[in-house]
């Protein structure tokens, strides 16, 4: 599985060190240094089977300061994905790539029923 994150996101170490706890393997990409193209923006929005506002990272500053909220409402999907592929600071993470399904955010029971109960 590819485990996507920021490296000094509070959520994103709780959510490696939840990986690590339960000896799950993964790959880590930073999502500052290595940010995800629309080509994959698009897979992982249709694995999640989630709005795609729900890859906004709301709290983010890019986010706030450019008022992306109420572009969002004009905008397509296309052109939110080309939004996102341009900084990874927009995304939302951390981002769990597996298989047949795409976790966003992270959320300890979501992830045990999907990775844990789910095995």
């Amino acid at each position: 599985m590819l485990f996507i994150c920021y490296s000094h996101c509070s959520t994103c170490k709780k959510a490696q060190k939840w990986l690590d706890d339960h000896d799950l393997d993964y790959q880590f990409r930073d999502i500052k240094s290595d940010r995800p193209n629309v080509s994959e923006l698009k897979e992982w929005y249709k694995k999640s089977e989630l709005p795609l506002k729900k890859f906004f990272n709301t709290s983010g500053q890019t986010y706030r300061n450019l008022n992306i909220k109420d572009k969002l409402l004009l905008m397509t999907d296309e052109a939110q994905l080309k939004l996102l592929a341009t900084d990874g600071m927009l995304v939302k993470r951390p981002i769990l790539v597996l298989d047949d399904k795409v976790l966003v955010g992270f959320n300890q029971q979501v992830w045990e029923e999907r990775l844990i109960d789910g095995c």
